[in-house]
């Protein structure tokens, strides 16, 4: 069974191969971030694909804000890498849901609570408890958190 680590390694060495400098550098650093990742506790292990899923989010959603601010600071050039970087990193990830697929998870989330008696702002948390498992690794917690509260506000 071929690990997604080791599926990134694969790539990795294609990439090399192919003289693709984004493709390498991007597996290359996300790689060495698993590698920080299991050397990190008190005994070196090997991460689970899901442990290595939450690396690769993370990778990506450091990406995603490092374009934006370079968006924002208007370096466009370096804002477009960053956003190329995430795209590689996201084929490695759980497709994303659509706003509508969300929308649709946390509306029977908020049913679901306001059954068990919670309703108003003070439901969120109990709302997110029920939408995280749902919709792990498929929706990034500030977009899940958005959708409850205007769910909730409504």
């Amino acid at each position: 069974m071929t690990t997604l680590k080791s599926k990134l390694q694969e790539d990795l060495t294609a990439a090399i191969r192919e003289r693709d400098e984004l493709r390498s550098s991007t597996l290359r650093l996300t790689l060495s971030a698993i590698t920080k990742e299991e050397v990190s506790g008190k005994s070196a292990r090997e991460l689970s694909d899901d442990e290595v899923q939450k690396v690769i989010t993370r990778e990506a959603k450091k990406r995603r804000e490092a374009a934006e601010a370079f968006a924002n600071g208007g370096r466009a050039e370096q804002a477009e890498r960053e956003q190329a970087e995430g795209e590689v990193l996201a084929a490695y990830l759980p497709k994303q849901l659509s706003d509508g697929e969300l929308q649709e998870i946390v509306a029977q989330a908020v049913e679901e609570a306001k059954a068990a008696g919670a309703e108003g702002p003070r439901a969120m948390g109990q709302v997110m408890k029920i939408v995280n498992p749902k919709v792990a690794g498929q929706a990034e917690g500030g977009r899940v958190a958005a959708v409850v509260k205007q769910l909730l506000a409504g």
